[in-house]
């Protein structure tokens, strides 16, 4: 039924979770595959990925184009579902999935569909939530999740839509934006992620988010905004 792909790059401990989250669907025979594309990790990446059973691949290159990869090694899902490797589903999301999958496979236009999860952030506190408040926001009216909330897409929408583009940043609004707002849902089921870094800096933080503000508001193609996004 699904083909999980996850890029990873110095995602050792980030992974373990992530694929431990996967178990209970891979044993109800939900997800049936999942493959990892690298991007050249110096950690122990591989081995985690070899313990666990996956489909490894290795590519020097962005994070859209090894999802694009791992979508092109895919054979035995007719659902692709990309995670970041920080993105952990919580308990019993692959029944919410596959009753996605069922709705779609009976509505008119549900090969045309997409989905993703509520985003929630592992931290406690108030600014966690206000951040998972804006973030639902943001994705219900501008139709466009963040890349850590995952997206569940039927193999056939996703060739037609090109599928990932070479990106080297922003390449989940990208594809979002392509979907189009009509046609996402969002499942009720939360991907946890830890947040953004706080080292990553103000300014480094506030170019990002005007870079995102540029695609989902005033929708600038998010081959333009890459450059500011940084």
């Amino acid at each position: 039924m699904i083909s999980v792909i996850i890029p990873t790059k110095n995602s050792e401990t980030e992974l373990v979770h992530a694929l431990s989250a996967l178990v209970s669907a891979a044993a109800e025979g939900i997800v049936r595959e999942v493959i990892v594309v690298d991007g050249c990790s110096s950690d122990n990446t591989e081995q985690v990925v070899d313990a666990a059973g996956c489909v490894w691949a290795r590519l020097d290159a962005s994070r859209g184009e090894r999802m694009a990869y791992g979508a092109s090694l895919a054979k035995r899902g007719d659902w692709l579902l990309f995670l970041r490797p920080e993105t952990l589903l919580e308990t019993g999301w692959h029944h919410e999935a596959q009753a996605f999958i069922e709705r779609a496979g009976r509505a008119p236009n549900g090969s045309r569909t997409a989905a993703s999860f509520r985003l929630r952030y592992e931290a406690f506190g108030l600014g966690a939530r206000v951040g998972e408040t804006l973030a639902a926001l943001r994705t219900q009216l501008l139709g466009m999740p963040y890349g850590n909330q995952g997206l569940l897409i039927s193999r056939q929408f996703y060739g037609k839509l090109g599928g990932h583009r070479p990106l080297p940043e922003l390449e989940d609004l990208d594809i979002a934006k392509r979907i189009g707002r009509g046609r996402l849902v969002y499942l009720r089921a939360a991907a946890v992620s830890p947040g953004q870094a706080e080292q990553d800096g103000f300014i480094s933080r506030f170019r990002q988010t005007l870079a995102r503000f540029c695609v989902g508001t005033l929708r600038l193609p998010a081959s333009l905004a890459v450059k500011l996004h940084g």
